[in-house]
């Protein structure tokens, strides 16, 4: 449980790195994006059948899955702030 927090914080923050713009997310919603982000990789990864058995292909594809929520969070959140 403790790896999975730490992973998902470090594949957060990477993903806020970069993508370019602000977002006003705490640590907690980070940590959340990065373990929800590595799902929806794994998922990607999995129907493209590209099989990363973790290591440096599994966090680019972690990240690339917290991008693409990351998004989609946006997306989200720029239409309730209006």
């Amino acid at each position: 449980m403790i790896w999975s927090i730490i992973v998902g914080l470090v594949v957060g923050l990477l993903a806020r790195a970069i993508k370019p713009g602000a977002d006003s997310m705490g640590w907690i919603l980070t940590i959340i994006l990065g373990m929800v982000g590595a799902s929806v990789g794994g998922f990607i990864a999995s129907a493209l059948g590209i099989h990363t058995d973790g290591g440096i292909g599994g966090l680019i594809i972690s990240v690339i899955g917290a991008i693409i929520v990351l998004f989609i969070y946006e997306l989200i959140a720029g239409r309730t702030r209006r």
